[in-house]
């Protein structure tokens, strides 16, 4: 059960089995949950956002803890599905894209962005979904930016 949650049902797990390699797995595991965000929110609002983050974060702690010993495995995307609700809080379809962007460079290039590697850096479970948490709010932030500015 932990395994099919940490890989977002399976969806960590398409791209190894496709071409032999994880890699890309955790920007594949954003993109499915990207819709799912942006329309919890459109169709319920932000605060059901939020609820949808405390629930995946929770979910995804519990699950990664079983496979934190093994690093930060490229088929677990969870952390990245949880960095996506949080990314897209209060936001429609073009700013969410915008904080998408941002969050998924913030969270594969991290040194730029302060607190990513850091975040990275803490045990276990907290390491594998830290860094995409901290990744997020850089997203959310520049996606805020974009709503107040453009839209």
């Amino acid at each position: 059960m932990a395994r099919l949650i940490a890989s977002f049902f399976g969806t960590g797990l398409i791209l190894g089995r496709l071409r032999a390699s994880d890699s890309g797995s955790g920007t594949l595991g954003a993109l499915v949950a990207l819709p799912m965000s942006v329309a919890l929110g459109i169709s319920l609002g932000w605060p059901s956002q939020l609820l949808a983050v405390a629930a995946i974060v929770a979910v995804g702690l519990w699950t990664t803890r079983a496979f934190a010993n093994d690093g930060d495995p490229g088929w677990i995307v969870i952390d990245e599905v949880a960095g996506v609700f949080v990314a897209t809080v209060g936001l429609g379809i073009g700013p969410a894209v915008a904080a998408f962007v941002v969050f998924r460079v913030a969270d594969i290039i991290k040194k730029p962005f302060p607190g990513v590697s850091e975040a990275e850096q803490l045990p276990g479970q907290w390491g594998i979904m830290g860094d995409d948490l901290v990744a997020a709010v850089y997203g959310l932030a520049a996606g805020h930016l974009v709503k107040l500015t453009l839209f």
